[in-house]
């Protein structure tokens, strides 16, 4: 099926796209899944904002929500990424745009892939497998 890249109310046009795709194909690959349809939506700060409040009632900024439409290991889904966290992020942790989004990403298809991230527990589960999907990246 289909990875695909859109804007919402931004200008942005992602990098090394068709690289980025088979990368994340792959990770879905590996996680014994199959790729369905997967779309990002790249988006600013308030955009991402409302989305959270209206769709998860949750009034606070975040640089990703999953929307998680799977059906089996069909991985289908919607991800919202606001490029402005990402980029606040990218400073925060003296990392590069680039390689921020990336882990943004490969974020969003970890969560549709099964993994979460409430727990202390979770989050250093899903910090590893964000990791190790960032080295396959060739």
């Amino acid at each position: 099926m289909a990875v695909t890249f859109q804007n919402k109310n931004i200008s942005f046009t992602i990098k090394n796209k068709l690289k980025i795709k088979t990368w994340i194909a792959n990770i879905i690959t590996l996680e014994k899944k199959k790729l369905g349809q997967v779309n990002f939506v790249f988006t600013t700060d308030e955009d991402l904002l409302q989305t959270n409040i209206q769709f998860l009632n949750h009034n606070t900024y975040t640089d990703i929500i999953t929307f998680d439409y799977c059906e089996n290991k069909t991985i289908n889904g919607d991800i919202i990424i606001s490029l402005e966290r990402v980029k606040e992020n990218a400073g925060k942790f003296n990392v590069d745009f680039e390689d921020e989004l990336k882990r943004v990403l490969i974020h969003g298809i970890l969560h549709l892939c099964g993994y979460k991230d409430k727990t202390t527990k979770d989050s250093e589960l899903m910090r590893k497998k964000e990791n190790w999907a960032l080295k396959k990246m060739v």
